[in-house]
């Protein structure tokens, strides 16, 4: 089975809506990548709203933080989520989220800061892209790496960014 790769934003929370709106699409293609793939019940559109409900709850959960209506936001990010995971987990086929899933992979762990990886799947005209941004030492001796993504889908481009950190098994995991 695939390890699963979570997206977690790193930047500062005063960042633009539109950035985490970004950020928060893909986190849904990254999840649904993975997620996708586990079950052979759940179709491709099921998982990504799934997903997507899931990381628009944690993003409203961030964006209501403090506020008296928080409840409120996370009910919104939730249903944002999941009309967002439902679109673009439709579009995605398997082969779409196989080379996604490995371009992220193997750009986290060959790829130089500054330098680009893609992907193009020639029957669904979707493609992406991975950029590792910088490379840094977790405290416990772990390799980490921050990084841009872009994915294209229906055409249009969605960006994003994280920090993932290398795994025992040598796999890379997108962390909180």
């Amino acid at each position: 089975m695939a390890h699963q790769v979570i997206y977690a934003e790193t930047k500062p929370f005063h960042r633009s809506i539109n950035m985490k709106t970004n950020g928060i699409v893909v986190g849904i293609i990254s999840a649904s990548l993975l997620l996708g793939g586990c079950s052979t019940t759940i179709n491709k559109q099921q998982s990504g709203a799934a997903t997507g409900a899931l990381l628009g709850a944690v993003l409203g959960y961030g964006l209501g933080k403090g506020h008296k209506h928080k409840n409120l936001a996370v009910m919104l990010g939730a249903a944002f989520g999941a009309v967002a995971g439902d679109r673009i987990g439709a579009q995605l086929d398997e082969k779409d989220r196989l080379l996604a899933g490995e371009n992220l992979q193997i750009s986290l762990e060959s790829t130089t800061d500054g330098a680009t990886s893609t992907w193009n799947n020639p029957n669904t005209g979707h493609s992406g892209s991975t950029s590792p941004t910088k490379t840094v030492v977790a405290s416990d001796g772990t390799p980490c790496r921050e990084f841009t993504t872009e994915i294209v889908v229906g055409g249009e481009t969605h960006q994003g960014y994280g920090t993932a950190c290398r795994q025992a098994d040598g796999s890379w995991k997108i962390m909180n």
